[in-house]
């Protein structure tokens, strides 16, 4: 999380700022939900073999946590299957899509600065947390 206060002289630069960023987050969405069907597709023809092969070895299958390690934190995984990134690319889609949420909120919640026409003389601080508004300080210089 990220918390920066950032200075612009109008509330249209505010709101092209938000537009601008609303539409960068919306293309790395797109890229990552197409990455997303191209590797669950590819993750459940593993699942479909894994299990075949399994019922052919007359075992069982299960969760194994086997070429996993932990550093700290960080969690490493050792030879990464379709699963794995599976996984980790629906967590980016997630995150994606709350701050794409969040920023189109932000957005709406800012309409109403596009009615101020006079605004000679004030400075719009904006303290922002990961990139969307939180609180905009009317500065009068």
């Amino acid at each position: 999380m990220v918390v920066d206060l950032k200075e612009y002289e109008s509330a249209t630069e505010i709101a092209a700022s938000l537009d601008s960023e609303i539409t960068r987050v919306k293309s790395i969405l797109g890229e990552y939900l197409r990455r997303l069907d191209d590797i669950r597709a590819l993750a459940e023809r593993s699942k479909k073999i894994r299990e075949m092969v399994l019922k052919l070895a007359g075992k069982r299958g299960g969760e194994e946590k086997i070429g996993e390690i932990n550093v700290g934190d960080l969690n490493i995984v050792l030879d990464a299957g379709p699963f794995h990134e599976l996984t980790a690319i629906e967590k980016v889609v997630r995150s994606q899509q709350d701050r794409l949420t969040l920023l189109q909120k932000a957005r709406e919640s800012l309409d109403w600065l596009d009615e101020i026409e006079e605004t000679d003389g004030i400075k719009y601080l904006v303290l922002e947390r990961d990139g969307a508004p939180e609180k905009v300080l009317l500065k009068i210089s």
